[in-house]
């Protein structure tokens, strides 16, 4: 599926990435609960609408409550409790920002997270 996503995507046919939300359906117990957290802007093509039906999962969504939760987090950081180190695979300068968006847009190198640094 994910060679299918992005050959739509590069023509410029699929707005959204649904293959970590296909594969939470299909890996979801059945009468389990997908919780989709963040932004799907556009429509999503091959979704298992028959596994959420035959499986009875419940589907959950909405946007992350950032500002609630950006003090905690912070402070957890600074206390050394979290070390959010492991998702980050990039950084760079804060003004090769242009060419890190396209970097992870486009999943080179594997990219998930990049820290842009200001100096």
């Amino acid at each position: 599926m994910y060679a299918y996503d992005r050959a739509k995507q590069m023509m410029m046919l699929e707005t959204d990435r649904p293959i970590a939300l296909r594969q939470a359906i299909m890996a979801c117990r059945s009468g389990g609960t997908v919780a989709v957290l963040g932004v799907y802007g556009g429509f999503l093509d091959k979704f298992p609408m028959g596994t959420i039906v035959n499986r009875s999962l419940t589907i959950k969504s909405g946007q992350a409550h950032v500002q609630r939760y950006m003090r905690p987090l912070l402070e957890r950081f600074q206390k050394r409790e979290i070390d959010p180190r492991f998702v980050i695979t990039h950084q760079m300068k804060l003004d090769d920002a242009p060419n890190g968006y396209k970097i992870f847009n486009e999943k080179v190198d594997d990219c998930e997270k990049i820290v842009l640094k200001p100096h």
